[in-house]
């Protein structure tokens, strides 16, 4: 493949034969149990195969495709076993690597990009990617300081590739509903392509991780890598090393386990705290688990890799959110129903039971009612389960909610990371972060307001990109006007 297929036509016929290729194995499927095998053998083979074409497919086209088949990935969870097992291998690979592209193509993005002696900013430069994702790919450097550095370089052609695909995916996601019980796919896909020019900004992306470089610097649990160099389409950042997340999910201890997700889930409500920036791409690629800490050599800290997506919250997480998870925990279903639709999350038009939402919310809120909670794929599935089937109320009820778009991408982050700690099998003391964290979850007596401090301006970077992180705040944005797209590439 010489560099990521650009032309409309080609990536929409490989993506047009996706729905069909998924009909003629139905028809292999009937015509295998005509002849005499079980159903569960011939099951678990159109599983297998259909994965194996879905996630060559979406791998292959890297851009939106690739996007989206990430997106998924983090969902596996709430799949039923028997169908979880033979798309797990294939969704894992999503998370990590996708075809590279020539090292011709690199060099003349960088020759472009940083200008013809673009060696000379590097004592070392790898021509092999560490890691190659939707929209870009990253090399491993040394700058001409001595740093190891990771460097980011997007793809010619990467914003045509993005819209395309999400088009032509959008056509068939009906099809490709049944992947996730109980998700509409649709909105995922719409919402992936209404943000592909900020997942393209790297200016933007740089602004956001130099925020978060700053305000973590020297944090015993997270650690964020600094922004050294960024101009169009290439970000240099400084390297981290560590165990990635998709190999604790698939091999690490327990201990391991736990303190990934705990740091997950502390990092998820308190980032917004204390940067008013929510990272926006909680797959298992974009993290990393790093041994020792600056006060605990002994204690795992979380690397936080890829701010291209991210939603801007000046005040952190929204008040409301907390104050309907405490209201729902005390069993106050008609307070928790008039700020739901006070907040626009049931619709004027609508009336409904007070008690039976109070109902449909509990089981989801569980993780939030104990001192510690074990996250397991069998509690995501039945989750899943009693919202996707039509039998149960709980499926109508949620039919009838409506989320708001300043809530859309807060929505899907939580959703994303409680699927990663269910992937982990983590045991996590969910509710300490909440109440150190979430604003108007502790009652007012008992809350401590922290607003969270102004953000410095980091230290001039290297010419070509000097990053504000201050300015990834924007603290006067009101919180529906998410600049688009979610970031394309695990650094490293």
């Amino acid at each position: 493949m010489s560099d990521l297929p650009r032309k409309a036509v080609t990536r929409t016929a490989k993506l047009a034969a996706l729905p069909l290729g998924f009909a003629g194995r139905a028809t292999w499927g009937l015509g295998k149990r005509i002849v005499g095998e079980s159903a569960e053998i011939v099951g678990r083979e159109l599983q297998q195969r259909t994965a194996e074409q879905l996630f060559k497919v979406l791998g292959e086209l890297k851009g939106g495709a690739m996007k989206f088949g990430q997106a998924l990935s983090v969902f596996e969870s709430a799949l039923p076993e028997e169908v979880a097992g033979p798309y797990r291998a294939a969704l894992t690979k999503l998370q990590d690597a996708a075809p590279p592209m020539p090292t011709r193509t690199v060099h003349a993005v960088l020759s472009e990009r940083l200008g013809e002696d673009w060696r000379e900013l590097f004592l070392e430069f790898e021509d092999k990617p560490s890691a190659a994702a939707s929209i870009g790919q990253v090399h491993r450097a040394v700058w001409r300081d001595g740093r190891a550095v990771a460097v980011k370089v997007q793809y010619p052609g990467a914003g045509e590739a993005l819209l395309s695909d999400l088009t032509q995916l959008s056509r068939f996601a009906r099809l490709l509903g049944p992947l996730i019980p109980g998700m509409d796919i649709k909105p995922l896909i719409a919402e992936l392509r209404d943000r592909v020019s900020e997942e393209l900004d790297y200016s933007l992306e740089a602004r956001a991780q130099a925020a978060h470089a700053e305000e973590f610097e020297g944090d015993p649990d997270v650690v964020v890598p600094g922004v050294v160099h960024q101009c169009d389409q290439v970000l240099v950042t400084e390297w981290i090393d560590g165990i990635p997340l998709s190999e604790i999910i698939s091999a690490g201890t327990q201990e391991q386990r736990d303190r990934a997700g705990q740091l997950l889930a502390r990092f998820l409500f308190s980032g917004p705290a204390r940067t008013g920036l929510l990272h926006a791409d909680p797959h298992p690629g974009n993290f990393r688990l790093l041994p020792g800490g600056p006060e605990d050599e002994e204690e795992w800290r979380l690397g936080v890799l890829d701010f291209g997506t991210v939603d801007r919250l000046s005040g952190g997480l929204p008040s409301p959110i907390g104050d309907s998870l405490r209201m729902t925990l005390d069993g106050d279903a008609e307070a928790v129903y008039e700020l739901l639709c006070a907040e626009g999350f049931v619709k004027e038009s609508i009336e409904l039971d007070p008690d039976a939402v109070l109902d449909y919310l509990l089981p989801i809120i569980e993780p939030a009612q104990v001192d510690e909670f074990t996250f397991t794929r069998n509690w995501m599935r039945s989750q899943a389960a009693r919202i996707a089937d039509p039998r149960n109320p709980a499926h109508q009820l949620g039919k009838q909610l409506n989320l708001p778009p300043a809530y859309l991408l807060i929505h899907r982050v939580t959703l994303s990371t409680i699927g990663v700690l269910c992937q982990l099998g983590a045991t996590v003391r969910l509710r300490e972060e909440l109440e150190a964290w979430l604003p108007g979850f502790l009652p007012e007596e008992l809350e401590e307001l922290e607003e969270p401090g102004e953000l410095e301006e980091p230290g001039e970077l290297e010419v070509l990109g000097q990053v504000d992180g201050a300015a990834a705040v924007e603290a006067g944005k009101e919180a529906g006007e998410v600049a688009e797209a979610e970031t394309a590439v695990e650094a490293q």
